[in-house]
């Protein structure tokens, strides 16, 4: 009997230890792969921010659909303006850099030529995955959410806007579900939005991140 009562003791301290070490290990694991996760996402988003940006830069908006972002990014150019000379030093130190740019060009001492550049070329490396640029990672093929619009401000002024974002629903699926819940309550109250995001379609945020 005394023999049994040990063996029950030694299988309920190992059981006990196995639950403990548990309990310390879970949040560890989903800590270490929500990072994992979140790196790769907001790297994504800059760049979609990135895109958006350049898309504005050509035709004054940003868009809500991503099939047109990815063909400019895959097919569009930027119009760069070169100039062609220098300005000399001691007209720059006489009258300021940019007098000194107006006199040089005026004097034919300096050109300038306006050239195209692939956009695609111009923002990202050449292997860079263009067409899963709107997919979040690690999330079997899920596409962001992408809007576009226009606010205006309290002074009145017209501030053109966007938005891409991804649920930690979605984004951290599979991983222990309560501390999901936890986690996306705690940046819920401290970003507004229980997930990740850049832009904004209520507020101009300057194309701000949540996570910055």
């Amino acid at each position: 009997m005394k023999t049994a009562i040990q063996v029950v003791l030694a299988v309920a301290i190992i059981v006990l230890g196995y639950l403990l070490w548990e309990s310390i290990q879970k949040p560890i694991r989903f800590n270490k792969e929500k990072n994992r996760i979140e790196r790769a996402t907001i790297q994504r988003l800059k760049d979609i921010r990135t895109a958006q940006l350049a898309f504005r830069s050509e035709h004054g908006r940003f868009t809500g659909d991503f099939d047109s972002l990815i063909t400019f990014l895959k097919t569009d150019s930027f119009s760069v303006v070169q100039a062609i000379g220098s300005v000399p030093d001691s007209m720059i130190e006489e009258m300021g850099r940019k007098k000194a740019e107006l006199k040089a060009l005026k004097e034919g001492l300096i050109s300038r030529d306006t050239i195209r550049l692939s956009v695609k070329d111009s923002l990202f490396t050449a292997s860079y995955p263009i067409d899963s640029l709107k997919f979040a990672p690690y999330t079997q093929g899920y596409e962001f959410e992408l809007g576009a619009g226009v606010l205006k401000t309290g002074s009145k002024v017209v501030v053109r806007v966007f938005e891409a974002k991804v649920p930690y629903d979605i984004l951290l699926a599979g991983l222990d579900r309560q501390l999901i819940i936890n986690y996306k309550e705690t940046r819920e109250k401290i970003t507004g939005y229980p997930g990740l995001k850049v832009g904004s379609l209520e507020e101009a945020t300057n194309n701000a991140g949540n996570w910055e």
